[in-house]
């Protein structure tokens, strides 16, 4: 669920769509999100002084009220 949210996001925001993969990468008590996008849009999904990543961690934060899992997002070139 949340692996499919960030994908959306991403490729809303990405100038090469086709590009953005998502893998997950479950742990004990925290689960990292490893998300892949083309090289150029790379600026894009991090934002100015990392203000669009930070939203995107943002919205999942809540989640982890939910289930009790923190979540880390890292951002790589394809």
């Amino acid at each position: 669920m949340i692996a499919d949210f960030v994908a959306q996001f991403a490729k809303l925001i990405a100038s090469h769509p086709d590009d953005v993969k998502v893998e997950v990468k479950e742990g004990d008590e925290n689960t990292e999100i490893l998300l892949f996008a083309n090289q150029a849009d790379i600026g894009k999904l991090i934002g100015k002084e990392g203000k669009m990543i930070g939203a995107i961690k943002t919205v999942i934060s809540g989640c982890k009220a939910k289930d009790g899992v923190s979540y880390r997002i890292n951002v790589e070139a394809v």
